[in-house]
Formats: C-alpha cells, sequence, structure tokens
C-alpha cells in the first residue's frame, strides 16, 4: 500500500473514531482498549527499527546544528571573516548536493543500517578532526582543514537522513495503525525543533570549553551508534529494482518542477544570506565606541567583544574582520537566537495547513499561494535592512534593548513567513512530481535547495566582509551597514523566488484570502490533472492528489456575494475550517502528516528505487 492510500486510511480512521468514540470518552473501558492497542502498538516488530533509526537520526540532528555553531563561534574568537567561515562551509553543502545525487543514482545498494552506521561514524570523524585545529596554523592552512572536516559532517549528515526519512515507508504500511502514523509525523515534525537544540547546546557548551563542546556532542552520536549497529537488519531497505541514472535525474520534463526547483534555490538563498554567518557575527560584534581611542592596561578595561591591543595600548575588535556596531552579545544568546529561529520554523511549518492556508481558504496550495507568501517574505528582511541603513535606532550603543527587540521581531516574522513558504513548497513538489518519476523529481527538488543554500552562504560572507566601510584597523568595518546589505539580498532572493514562481502553470483554482476575500477568480473547469504539474497525468498521480486533498474546488463568484450579503456565513464558514472539519475525500486538506507521508515515500524511492519491488520485510 503506497503512502497515500496510507493517508487516505488515516483520514477514514480518524473520522470514524471520531464519530463512534467521543460519547464514550471519559468511559473506563474505552481507555484502558486504548492503553492496550497503544501497549500493541509499542511492541510491534515493526516499531522496533522505527525507534532505532528516529531516535539515531534525532541524536544526529542535535549534533549537526551544534557543529555549525562550535565551527562559527569558535571562528569567530580566533578573528577569522565572515567570508573565511562562510568557505569553511562550502563543502559541507557541496558535499549534501553530491551525497543526494549519488545516493539516489545508485539506490540500495547497501541497506539503511549500511548508510545510518556510516553516517554516524563520518560525524564523529569530522567532530574528531575539529581538535586537530591548532592555534598556531596559519588561516589559509586552518581554512582548508576546518573545510575538509565539514565535508565529512555534510555527507554524514545526508546519508542519516536517508534513514530517518525512508523508514516512515518501511513501517507504516505493514502496520497500517493509526497511533504509528501520528507517532511517524510528530517525530518527523520534530526534526527542525531539535536542530535548534543543537544550535543553543554548541554555543553554550562552547562557552564552557571548546573541547567540552565536541566531546558533548561525540557522546550523543556514540550513544546511537550501538543501536544502529546491533538492533538493525542488514537486509533492511535493500532494493532489487533498477535505480535512477544521473540521466534520469537531469532530465528536464517536468516544466512545473524545475520552474519550482528554480524558485526554492532562491528561496532559501533569501535565508542565508543573512542568517547562517552574517546574523552571529552582527550578534556578537562589540561597539565601536572606542575601539582604537581607549588607552587599556588589560582586557578588563575594555568592553564586551573587545581586547587590549598590548601593542598600542589601545582598546581593539576581538575580530576586526566581524566589524563593529552590532550588539556584543555572548556565544550563548546568539545561540539563542538562531536556535530560536529553528525551533519556531519547525513548528510553524508543521502546522502551516491548519492554522494558516486552511483558515484562509489556500488549501490545496498552488501557484499564486506561493506568489503570495513569497512576496510577503519579503517585507521582514526590507524592512530590517531599511532600518539598519536609514534609521538612527543602530548609531546609538545605549539602544541595545531597542536593537535587539527591533531584530527578535524582524527574527520570529521572517521565521514565520518563510516556514509558510517552505511548507507550501513541500505541498506543491508532491503535487507537481510525475507518479513514475516521483524518485528523480523529488531529488533534483531538494538538490536545488542545497545549492541555493551553498548560494546564500558564500555571497553572504562576501557581502559581509565587504559591504561596509573600514573604520580603522582596531574596528574593522562598519557591521550595520554590512548585515544591512545581507537584508537586502535577502529581499531580492525573496522577489526572484516569487517572480520565477509565476512561471508554473497552476493557477485555475484561484486565490482566496478567508471565506470573503477573493483576490483570483476560480475557473468552472477545475480538474486534477490541471493541477499537477507533470507530463504524466495517470489515474495513480490522481490519486495520489486527492488522498493528499489537491482537488481544488472552485471559489465561485456566487460564494462570495453570499459571504458579503450575510455576515453570518463568514463566521460560521471560518469556524469550519479548523483542524477538526470533517468535510467528504475529495476536498480533504492537505494536512501536513499526509505530505509527510508522501514525501517519505519520495524520499524512499530516491534512495531505494520503486517499493514494490523493494525488500520491505522488517527483521528483528
Amino acid at each position: 500500500m503506497d503512502s497515500a492510500k496510507a493517508s487516505e486510511k488515516f483520514y477514514e480512521e480518524e473520522q470514524v473514531s471520531g464519530e463512534k468514540d467521543e460519547p464514550e470518552e471519559t468511559d473506563h473501558g474505552t481507555r484502558n482498549e486504548k492503553k492496550s492497542s497503544f501497549l500493541e502498538t509499542a511492541r510491534s516488530t515493526a516499531l522496533r527499527p522505527f525507534v532505532i533509526i528516529s531516535t539515531s537520526y534525532l541524536l544526529f540532528t542535535v549534533t549537526d546544528g551544534a557543529i555549525r555553531m562550535i565551527v562559527l563561534l569558535h571562528a569567530y574568537n580566533k578573528n577569522f571573516s565572515a567570508l573565511q567561515v562562510a568557505i569553511m562551509f562550502t563543502l559541507y553543502e557541496l558535499a549534501g548536493v553530491a551525497t543526494n545525487l549519488a545516493a539516489g543514482a545508485m539506490g540500495a545498494r547497501w541497506g539503511i543500517k549500511f548508510t545510518l552506521v556510516i553516517g554516524l561514524f563520518l560525524q564523529l570523524l569530522s567532530y574528531g578532526l575539529l581538535f586537530g585545529w591548532q592555534d598556531s596554523w596559519s588561516k589559509t592552512t586552518a581554512i582548508v582543514y576546518v573545510t575538509i572536516a565539514q565535508m565529512f559532517a555534510g555527507v554524514a549528515k545526508d546519508l542519516t537522513k536517508l534513514g530517518g526519512k525512508t523508514v516512515t515507508k518501511l513501517v507504516t504500511p505493514e502496520e497500517k495503525n493509526t497511533q504509528l502514523f501520528k507517532l511517524v509525523s510528530l517525530l518527523t515534525g520534530w526534526k527542525n525543533s531539535l536542530k535548534g537544540v543543537g544550535y543553543f547546546l554548541g554555543s553554550a557548551l562552547l562557552q564552557v570549553s571548546y573541547e567540552l563542546a565536541l566531546v558533548a556532542m561525540m557522546a550523543l552520536v556514540l550513544l546511537a551508534l550501538p543501536w544502529a549497529v546491533m538492533g538493525l537488519s542488514k537486509d533492511l531497505g535493500t532494493a532489487k529494482s533498477k535505480n535512477a541514472t544521473l540521466r534520469d535525474i537531469f532530465k528536464m520534463d517536468n516544466p512545473n518542477l524545475n520552474v519550482l526547483s528554480a524558485a526554492r534555490l532562491f528561496l532559501f538563498a533569501s535565508r542565508d544570506f543573512w542568517f547562517e554567518v552574517p546574523l552571529p557575527f552582527f550578534l556578537r560584534s562589540p561597539s565601536c565606541s572606542g575601539l582604537g581611542t581607549d588607552v587599556c592596561a588589560s582586557n578588563s578595561d575594555c568592553g564586551d567583544g573587545a581586547v587590549c591591543d598590548l601593542t598600542s595600548s589601545v582598546c581593539a575588535n576581538i575580530n576586526t574582520g566581524g566589524g563593529c556596531g552590532g550588539l556584543s552579545l555572548d556565544r550563548v544568546v546568539v545561540g539563542a537566537f538562531l536556535g530560536g529561529y529553528i525551533i519556531l520554523y519547525g513548528q510553524v511549518q508543521s502546522w502551516t495547513p491548519q492554522l494558516v492556508t486552511g483558515p484562509l481558504r489556500q488549501t490545496p496550495p498552488n501557484k499564486l499561494t506561493e506568489v503570495f507568501w513569497g512576496l510577503i517574505n519579503c517585507f521582514p528582511t526590507l524592512a530590517a535592512a531599511v532600518v539598519l541603513q536609514w534609521s538612527t535606532l543602530f548609531d546609538n550603543e545605549d539602544r541595545v534593548d531597542g536593537q535587539t527587540i527591533f531584530l527578535v521581531v524582524v527574527i520570529v516574522s521572517f521565521a514565520i513567513v518563510f516556514a509558510i513558504n517552505s511548507s507550501i513548497h513541500s505541498y506543491l513538489v508532491v503535487n507537481y512530481a510525475s507518479k513514475d518519476k516521483v524518485a528523480v523529481s523529488v531529488g533534483f527538488y531538494y538538490m536545488s535547495n542545497a545549492v541555493g543554500r551553498l548560494f546564500g552562504t558564500l555571497g553572504s560572507g562576501l557581502l559581509y566582509t565587504y559591504a561596509g566601510d573600514e573604520l580603522n584597523e582596531f574596528s574593522g568595518n562598519d557591521a550595520v551597514a554590512a548585515i544591512a546589505s545581507c537584508f537586502f539580498a535577502g529581499t531580492v532572493c525573496s522577489l526572484l523566488a516569487a517572480l520565477i514562481t509565476v512561471k508554473i502553470k497552476d493557477q485555475k483554482s484561484g486565490l482566496k484570502c478567508g471565506p470573503c476575500l477573493t483576490f483570483v477568480e476560480a475557473e468552472e473547469d477545475v480538474d486534477v490533472e490541471d493541477v499537477g504539474g507533470g507530463e504524466d497525468k495517470n489515474n495513480d498521480n490522481k490519486g495520489d492528489a486527492n488522498a493528499l486533498g489537491s482537488t481544488a474546488q472552485p471559489h465561485t463568484t456566487n460564494a462570495s456575494n453570499q459571504c458579503r450579503n450575510n455576515p453570518s456565513l463568514a463566521a460560521s464558514d471560518t469556524s469550519a475550517a479548523g483542524h477538526d472539519r470533517v468535510v467528504p475525500q475529495t476536498q480533504q486538506q492537505p494536512d501536513s502528516e499526509a505530505v509527510a507521508a508522501f514525501l517519505a515515500e519520495a524520499s524512499f524511492q530516491s534512495h531505494y528505487g520503486n517499493h514494490k519491488d523493494a525488500n520491505t520485510t522488517v527483521t528483528n
């Protein structure tokens, strides 16, 4: 049974249980039955590999977030510029592209256990290499060494992610259990949040000791290794079918998906142009006041983020390559800033269909929905760029509280809007991918995601290092002007992503913004096959679209008129848009759980070929 049918089964069970069990919610016998059902699920043979692989994946995710903060903040204290730090992450991102490409082309020759264990060992290797980073090295030597160490972490990330994403496909169809399906969706939704925890832990431990941070993260990886080695069958996930070739992956025969992939590149660049490197550098950079002028005898005579230059006996920036004019925050607070963003992003992304697109009548989303939210994505970064560049808020070092509040508002606003965009993208790639080419379609799409991250990271390092004017040899460049240019670049990327999305041919279902406001009227003859973007419009593709809620219902002018003439209708319509709304299958909301299930199958096929030919027998 494929994931679309699994999601359909999930909806049917939820609706039946909602109708039958609600009156008996407090009945003692019903509670015992539910408890018994949960225990049976916990003892199931299918759940055991799921728990082992998912736990390993989630523990790894914490270390993946931590390694970025450890490297970045440690490099900052060693006086590396933003561009030099960005270069350290290039092979990490490129390795992700190459690993996805190779895995999609080679398929499941070795199985999930092998790739998971190799991924964990490579993560240990990456952390182990970071112990060798010496203060006596030249900057060039250090950059080359750390970049290679980060490369192994990039390979490890995608090898480990392979198991975490595909195990859902291996266990869910066999058990057909609603509780298990919910557990899969819950843990998948928390992945980004745990990466945010890693951002915070990495920076907090680094505040104590660089070596302690490395050892603690290696301990988490070692905690997962024995279970992966001894608890999984070597045959788990191995496939017998012919896998995708490189020619298949680069065959550009799906126009809608190709355009969406290009938009995805700029969408993620819009974040990484200011988030990954410039933001932590700016948060760490000290005030420009007194740098190069205040006389000192020791570091205690200088402010936060500054040291006493013993040669000149004046206060100097601890990292002239990071500029001055920032908030002078310590590493723990910087990690909390970035970790909070990642956690918020992960949670909003999981609940977008229920809390945003559903109530706004933008479910199922189409290209117009993404253009709408893509344009909104421009505003937080544009506001930040304008305020940083032209307002007086960041001219006065005594207004740190106001500066901090402003940046928090910008980061939270962007995290919410960006998560909505990412959630819509995740649905559209499912909708546009042709059924018989879902593996190569999704593989190419997420490859463009990694390229966008690489483009944004390198571009941000270049802009932050050279955009601001050089103040003096003790201060570095103007960090306020530097990060303002990065926010401007992010705004341009957001705009490009939205404009590129306009080229997609998927607008027949129109665009609404709530029950009463219609921006673009739907066409009367909307058909499921017209919504998808692939050339293969067969029955299987149509069935998958239906199960994910992609049958668009026309928003007619009559409905809008009724809403205007009867305000109470609008209120009742809004209340009906909640998460618990039961609607016919052809109008089902594209719940994030169903989309997650289909993406799990897509990831499964991307690495293991046609699942119908795969050996999916789970053994002890």
